[in-house]
């Protein structure tokens, strides 16, 4: 299995710290806004490498986190008037209720950065007494210039860099690239006791904290959203590695952002699509097949005519797996061969979907001793990535054909062949094919 690494700038053969084990570390949500459909795409890739690896029997330690303290969330909180925990759990709420619907496993842990300023003041600690951290006023700096590597991972050079988008220009700083780990407690803001006086965690020394308490100080792989590259993961990687020593991450994967009209969904553009409006919409099946039809690292434009045609091929998909209901048989090794061959090259979902695709219309045309087994690979293959296919349908179109059958047998028993001939037209213009035969008419997909 090869995932690309962005730190690399290669596809890597996946060689697991821990034989059998994996621990992977995936940036979840700042809690500021509802969740919307770019939020998913993260939150989808992190699921689809988590059911990857279990499907290839490592056992996954998955942490997923959510940002609840940090000058958006608090910008939220002033805007709408509510206390900063009461919006974070607002909208922690509607990313679980969104993540349930398009069936996301639950990872491991959904750790929140205030359950953690224990671990997040001690890291600062060490940072202050190696050198690479310092205090002023009561905010606590790090300082780039020490760390030598900096600028690794995004490519960007030292000399070329302006402070990060969530770090204002401050004349206490003895650098203008230097970050915040610790931030002087503000008048009607929330704040914590530390050695340097009340404040908050910067937002960068949260996921470091969080991730070498769950995962220790060298992780399999740590992922998120390609938007955070730089500054977050950029300064992710030189504060914990000033303060291990150790490489942070073995694998660096980042999903591409989903667009509108080629720039960024999100709430200050105003430009974002609300999951949970969307899923009132469109089958949760349905989204997920739009996002995993793009690859992971592409870049994917928003795209309503793109999910009318998901919708399309999720009702082809479901209408196979009606017709088949109760079939039972043994997988197609040299398939599964195939959906891992497309898996193992950095989560090659297109090729997989394209895979499921070409077994249906092979599995329409195949005998009835073989058609336990195609209904049992394909199965495997839409559980693996994630596709609900167990819960029931709002509609068994299965059962809505065969009594279209019914009445066009007898249509044809009455000697009404013009429109039972007209039935057979419309069923074939969309997609189905009515064969009859001496022992009565059957249907399948074209």
């Amino acid at each position: 299995m090869k995932l690309y690494d962005t730190l690399t700038r290669e596809k890597k053969e996946f060689k697991p710290i821990k034989e059998g084990e994996v621990g992977i570390y995936y940036c979840g949500m700042t809690l500021q806004e509802s969740p919307h459909v770019g939020h998913m795409r993260a939150a989808l890739t992190s699921d689809i490498l988590n059911r990857y690896f279990q499907y290839k029997g490592y056992k996954v330690k998955l942490i997923v986190n959510f940002t609840d303290i940090d000058d958006k969330v608090l910008e939220s909180a002033k805007l709408e008037g509510k206390d900063y925990r009461e919006i974070a759990s607002y909208y922690e709420d509607e990313y679980l209720k969104a993540s349930k619907q398009l069936n996301i496993q639950k990872p491991s842990l959904y750790p929140r950065a205030t359950q953690h300023i224990k671990e997040i003041i001690e890291f600062v600690e060490e940072l202050i007494q190696k050198g690479y951290g310092y205090e002023v006023d009561g905010n606590v700096f790090f300082r780039v210039k020490k760390f030598k590597n900096y600028g690794k991972l995004s490519g960007k050079k030292l000399d070329e860099l302006q402070s990060g988008a969530r770090v204002r220009v401050d004349e206490k700083k003895e650098n203008p690239l230097d970050f915040a780990l610790w931030k002087a407690a503000k008048l009607d803001e929330p704040s914590w006791i530390s050695p340097w006086g009340k404040g908050r965690p910067g937002w960068h020394i949260e996921c470091s904290a969080m991730s070498t308490h769950y995962l220790g100080e060298v992780i399999d792989i740590h992922g998120g959203g390609d938007d955070l590259i730089f500054p977050h993961h950029e300064n992710e990687i030189a504060q914990t590695e000033a303060a291990t020593g150790k490489p942070f991450a073995n694998y660096w994967v980042h999903n591409a952002m989903l667009t509108i009209k080629d720039e960024k969904m999100s709430k200050s553009l105003l430009n974002f699509i609300p999951i949970n409006e969307l899923l009132k919409e469109f089958d949760s099946n349905v989204i997920r097949l739009y996002l995993l039809q793009a690859h992971y690292r592409r870049q994917l434009n928003y795209n309503r005519e793109m999910l009318k045609q998901a919708e399309s091929g999720w009702e082809h998909i479901k209408i196979y797996l009606e017709k088949t209901k109760g079939y039972t048989g043994k997988p197609l090794d040299s398939y599964l061969e195939e959906f891992e061959k497309n898996m193992d090259d950095d989560l090659g979902t297109p090729g997989a979907i394209a895979l499921v695709f070409k077994l249906i219309s092979e599995a329409n045309e195949a005998s009835i001793e073989l058609s336990g087994n195609y209904r049992e690979t394909i199965s495997i293959v839409l559980k693996t990535l994630g596709f609900n296919i167990a819960h029931k349908e709002s509609v068994a179109l299965g059962e809505l054909l065969e009594k279209i059958i019914i009445l066009r047998n007898d249509l044809r028993n009455e000697g009404n062949y013009d429109m039972a001939d007209k039935i057979r037209t419309v069923l074939f213009e969309a997609g189905i094919v009515v064969e009859d035969t001496k022992d009565g008419s059957i249907w399948r997909i074209k």
